[in-house]
């Protein structure tokens, strides 16, 4: 096993960057949530690091999300939630994933959190969903043209899926 955690951001926008729509994501897709839960679950030992507000709006029998770390990041220092760890800066959240000996660190939102760690991801993994304006929050200050695209999957939209998506990994050019 390498002494090296990958730290990895993984977010489903629409077409015009868009995450969130007063508190919750604006979209059910399915298939990007099972993907979601796969690869942030992964070969058992991976954190998840979210914002406070993103901790509010799991659901309670989602919280916390099983077989990871959850660490939620919150500038209130007694803070506590049965199943997460505390963090109030960046750098300590990545520590405990470090003391926990992740193999991957996910930064799963919201906007705050995303702005916070896009200069300390090694990947970006992005959902885009084919709709625009879907709601009030948006994605980071992101410089796609400083990342190499790959994309992985398109999903079509059908009677599971209520938009089309396109899944795809960005890896940050050395």
């Amino acid at each position: 096993m390498s002494d090296d955690m990958l730290i990895i951001m993984i977010v489903a926008m629409d077409e015009t960057k868009i995450i969130g729509k007063e508190g919750a994501i604006p979209w059910r897709l399915s298939k990007d949530m099972k993907r979601f839960r796969k690869r942030t679950v992964g070969s058992g030992n991976n954190s998840v690091i979210m914002g406070r507000k993103t901790w509010d709006s799991l659901p309670v029998n989602f919280r916390p999300l099983p077989n990871r770390i959850n660490i939620v990041l919150t500038r209130e220092t007694d803070w506590k939630s049965k199943g997460a760890l505390n963090a109030l800066y960046p750098g300590r959240a990545i520590e405990i994933a470090y003391s926990e000996a992740c193999e991957e660190c996910w930064i799963i939102g919201g906007s705050e959190i995303y702005n916070l760690f896009i200069d300390l991801v090694d990947e970006i993994h992005i959902t885009e969903v084919h709709t625009k304006n879907s709601g009030d929050v948006p994605f980071c200050n992101w410089n796609s043209n400083d990342w190499e695209q790959t994309i992985i999957e398109e999903v079509p939209k059908d009677e599971i899926e209520e938009f089309a998506s396109t899944y795809s990994i960005w890896k940050r050019n050395n």
